[in-house]
């Protein structure tokens, strides 16, 4: 298992639609367990693979409380099937957006048809957290990040902070 370098915003791959994943490969799986690793280091509660340079559809996450065993999830192929009318509101972060926090309004609960690493085709129905999680880890298969959800104003704000922090590390080396 190795880390990955997460993507920081903004980058030109975090705007890309990723391409359908064709079959569970022997390097998808160890991408997936890389990138669970590295959320995990991060620490996060969700990677999509074009944060880590891979436009490929899909993503893993672990909704787990910090308290119980891990969940860790991989999600290909992911889609939305049904979205439910109620909303929940929740402060959302992002690996590619370090230390920026801003509440967004999603749907309260969604249903979403994937692949896991086994090539089993599921159907599941996520609420709460878990369902704010894998709208936003979708969105970056779409090439949608969090922000985008913001007014214009404080989404600049955001990408000039995005734009010195990546300045700053360049420097550090």
């Amino acid at each position: 298992m190795s880390l990955k370098k997460i993507i920081i915003h903004p980058d030109p791959r975090l705007k890309k639609i990723c391409d359908r994943v064709d079959g569970v490969s022997p390097e998808l799986r160890k991408l997936a367990t890389d990138m669970l690793e590295t959320m995990y280091d991060a620490p996060g509660i969700g990677l999509a693979a074009p944060q880590v340079g891979v436009l490929e559809r899909f993503f893993v996450m672990d909704v787990a409380a910090k308290e119980s065993a891990p969940e860790p999830r991989v999600l290909i192929n992911p889609r939305v099937t049904w979205a439910s009318e109620d909303e929940n509101a929740y402060e959302e972060g992002c690996l590619s957006i370090p230390g920026i926090y801003e509440e967004i309004t999603r749907p309260a609960s969604v249903r979403m048809a994937f692949s896991d690493l086994d090539g089993k085709e599921h159907e599941e129905e996520f609420e709460g957290l878990t369902a704010t999680c894998v709208q936003h880890e979708l969105d970056h298969l779409d090439g949608k990040l969090f922000v985008d959800y913001l007014s214009g104003i404080k989404r600049r704000m955001i990408t000039a902070k995005m734009k010195k922090l990546k300045k700053e590390r360049a420097r550090e080396g």
